[in-house]
């Protein structure tokens, strides 16, 4: 499985302009389109980073739908009132315990790995982080992606709300420090967010 993810640098004032256009308008538009198998947006409030990801059954499927996601992309560019800036990744590792429902929350940690690693790191992130995450306070799901080529990965864990995604976040925090060095990964940037769509029909990869 593939993903796309789109990162809008949005104006705070325009995030729920943004939100219902890619609610109302880019949602319907890519459930037409062949080997489209879902979209999330998560988006932080305080920061105006809001990030749409859609997924698709093949990376070829993922390829061809990018001249007519263009324009969608760009409208929801306006909508945010900022930038957008697009990455492709592979879905390595998804794991749903519990469907994310309305208050979820999600928190990202973006690493970069060398690329020689990238097996050993997934098949860690599967055996190891994700037995551990599992037990967090309101946890809800987990996923790994990434980019083999570059090194590149994301992580993901979804909380049921943002108190339970707060009272775990000490805990959370040594356990990323751990799975870091362990994996033998460096840690580039990492992020709290508000689920604000979830409608992603991925199977499990775990």
């Amino acid at each position: 499985m593939f993903a796309r993810t789109t990162t809008f640098a949005a104006q705070p004032p325009s995030i729920d302009a943004g939100i219902s256009c890619v609610r109302d308008d880019v949602m319907p538009a890519l459930q037409d389109m062949a080997g489209f198998i879902g979209l999330s947006l998560v988006v932080d409030r305080q920061f105006g980073e809001c990030i749409a990801t859609s997924a698709w059954e093949s990376e070829e499927a993922q390829r061809r739908s990018a001249e007519e996601i263009g324009p969608l992309r760009d409208r929801a560019a306006v909508a945010f009132s900022g930038r957008a800036t697009v990455e492709a990744w592979e879905i390595a590792v998804l794991h749903r315990q519990r469907s994310s429902d309305t208050g979820a929350c999600m928190r990202a940690t973006w690493l970069a790995l060398p690329a020689d690693q990238m097996d050993a790191g997934i098949e860690y992130f599967r055996s190891s982080v994700l037995p551990q995450v599992e037990h967090l306070d309101g946890f809800r799901s987990a996923s790994l992606m990434v980019e083999r080529g570059s090194g590149r990965a994301v992580s993901s864990v979804s909380f049921s709300n943002r108190a339970a995604m707060e009272r775990n976040r000490d805990q959370a925090r040594a356990l990323k420090a751990e799975s870091i060095r362990a994996a033998g990964a460096t840690e580039v940037a990492d992020g709290e967010f508000e689920l604000v769509l979830a409608h992603l029909r991925v199977p499990e990869l775990a």
